[in-house]
Formats: C-alpha cells, structure tokens, sequence
C-alpha cells in the first residue's frame, strides 16, 4: 500500500500543480484585459484606500499569471505554491469579511466583482474553493517534486 502511494505521489503532485496552476493563471488572463474592473473588485471589498486598492487592481492579473505558470511549469515549484497557497489565503479572509460585514459583492476572483444582489453572493462556495486550493498548495509545498516538472529534484529519479 505505502509503495503505491509513494509511486502516485508524483502524479498527485502533477494533477496539484496543474490545478492550483490552471486556476491562478486563468483568474488572472480574465483580469489582465479589464483593470478597471479588477480595480473595481477589489475596491468593492472596503478595506483598503482606493489608492492601494487601485494598485492591487492592476498588479494581481499579472501576479496570478506568473505564479500560475511557474506552478503549470514545475518551476521552483515549492516556493509558487507556497505564494498560491498565501494569496489564496488572502482570498479566504477577504471573501469571509465581506461576508461577516453584510457586503454584497461578486468575488472578482474571474473578473468582474462589485456589488451584487444579496441573493447572488457565493461566499461559503468561494471559501470551499479557495481552501482546496490552499490544501494542494500545503501538498506541493511537503511533495514539491512531481511529474514533469522542470525543477525536479534527483531524489525521486530513480
């Protein structure tokens, strides 16, 4: 048993990598053409001055972009998921303040975000989602060698 799951680690890691990677990287291509709104959404969850807010509007696509490449790609592995998992977190707590705070925004997380009816919220739905993200971040991050992955390490050559 314990040699199966040593030999499907890799995979799992691949099915992590490419996952987290896939959803990071299309979050921020749907972003990346529309900064106004990815300004917007991010404006709409109240904690930030608008300066800031605008900031992380325009930066987070391209963070996205990059964090989800490098996981899609395998490279430095550990560390991008380690950033993933972090800005998921990020999400979490954003998403669940909003939500403890009576606000009635789209997460902004595919773009588009801002107010919303209150019966079009998807709060506990983006939470679930973002903490399985964070938990193959947690993955990759103690199992960061898989699959064809550019940074593999010798250790599971064999």
């Amino acid at each position: 048993m314990r040699e199966s799951l040593i030999k499907a680690q890799p995979w799992l890691g691949l099915i992590s990598r490419l996952v987290l990677g896939g959803v990071l990287f299309i979050a921020g291509y749907l972003k990346v053409g529309t900064p106004d709104k990815s300004q917007m959404a991010v404006r709409a969850y109240e904690v930030l001055p608008i300066s800031l807010a605008n900031l992380i509007g325009l930066l987070l696509p391209y963070v996205e972009i990059g964090i989800g490449l490098l996981l899609i790609l395998g490279v430095y592995t550990r560390i991008s998921a380690a950033l993933g998992g972090a800005i998921m977190v990020v999400f979490i707590v954003a998403i669940a303040q909003a939500w403890a705070r009576g606000l009635t925004i789209d997460c902004g997380c595919f773009g588009g975000g801002g107010q919303v009816a209150a019966s079009e919220t998807k709060y506990l739905s983006e939470i679930i989602r973002d903490t399985a993200l964070v938990l193959l971040a947690l993955y990759l991050i103690r199992y960061p060698n898989t699959k064809f992955s550019i940074d593999k390490s010798p250790k599971l050559a064999k």
